[in-house]
């Protein structure tokens, strides 16, 4: 595009507020047949535990000594680490959490130029008009029925179940139960049988989404594990390591055992199949640069002008709208929520 005076440009001040919202999920202990029964589940608890491993981690071995090498990994690897685990008599870990919808998507908390506000609006509400959010709440409803929240406690489960619940006024509305091993992790075709509980919790997510009413979803998911077997809250990042104890540090709320509210968002945004990789990673959480970063890779870099950075430029400045799928992306960015100004220069 041209560059002149008054040439539509990014404003330097540009923020979104994340549409999804979610509270931690907390870890509760129970038995699978009490799961109606609210008053038989226990918190679950963190404890150390001491162990005495092994040097297994690669070492630097050129030019070293090879007496202080042997005797660098004939130590034992003393370590001192968070566990938490399911009671002896509980075979089934509970986790629950609360997920505000809000509306307002596509509308910055924060911008400093009123002319690309006018833009942005108006291609939101065009993009609005033609699609709604129908998509983007199919996907995010998927990921709550699969249970995709849970993350690792989800693996090797031999019953998942998740409860959804409508709030309103602090009594449930609508109520929902899914068979979360019927859904797939990999794509988002649902089976025969689901297919009308999922499309109405996708229509209450999409109500949200529109700024249409008030939405507040209760989750509760039910993983059958095993007695006794441990299960796997949040890590925290401990940055200053020289003055940590333990090797493992884990997350708890007021003593219980708890997954943070960052990690549920991110099970709830990994919708992105539009991505160049999708066939070989399947979904990956919405972001900017398609980043993944347990894989050390970005699926969606600048160079192939598929970032979100790329595409909404061209969207907005140059009046070349993305292809639909990457339009469902740039929406789902901004229900995400982020810092997204023109970068000054130095």
């Amino acid at each position: 595009m041209a560059s002149t005076d008054n040439a539509l440009k990014t404003a330097s001040v540009l923020a979104f507020e994340r549409k999804l919202d979610p509270s931690d999920g907390l870890f509760h202990a129970g038995n699978w047949d009490g799961r109606d029964d609210t008053t038989a589940w226990k918190p679950v608890t963190l404890r150390e535990k001491s162990v005495r491993g092994t040097i297994s981690n690669r070492l630097k071995t050129k030019d070293q000594d090879p007496a202080k090498l042997d005797a660098a990994i004939e130590n034992p690897n003393l370590q001192t680490v968070d566990v938490a685990t399911l009671p002896a008599d509980a075979d089934t870990l509970r986790v629950g959490f609360t997920l505000r919808i809000l509306g307002g998507t596509g509308r910055p908390s924060a911008c400093n130029n009123a002319a690309y506000q006018t833009k942005l609006l108006s291609t939101v509400q065009g993009y609005v008009d033609a699609n709604g959010f129908g998509e983007l709440g199919r996907r995010y409803a998927h990921n709550l029925a699969n249970a995709r929240f849970l993350w690792r406690n989800r693996i090797g489960a031999e019953q998942v179940e998740v409860r959804i619940q409508h709030l309103e006024k602090g009594q449930p509305k609508t109520s929902w139960t899914f068979d979360a091993l019927q859904l797939s992790l990999r794509d988002f075709q649902t089976p025969n049988g689901v297919e009308k509980d999922i499309n109405s919790l996708a229509d209450v997510i999409t109500t949200g989404l529109a700024g249409k009413g008030h939405v507040l979803l209760q989750v509760t998911a039910f993983a059958r594990i095993g007695a006794g077997q441990e299960v796997y809250p949040s890590q925290e990042l401990i940055l200053d390591k020289a003055t940590s104890k333990k090797s493992k540090t884990l997350y708890d709320v007021q003593g219980i055992a708890g997954i943070h509210s960052q990690k549920l968002g991110n099970a709830l945004r990994t919708i992105d199949t539009w991505h160049s990789e999708a066939d070989t990673l399947g979904p990956i959480a919405v972001e900017p640069y398609g980043s993944v970063t347990t894989l050390g890779k970005a699926c969606r870099k600048p160079t192939d002008k598929l970032d979100f950075y790329n595409l909404l430029d061209g969207w907005l400045l140059k009046d070349k709208a993305p292809p639909p799928d990457q339009q469902h992306f740039v929406m789902a960015i901004l229900v995400r929520g982020g810092v997204f100004g023109e970068a000054g220069k130095d």
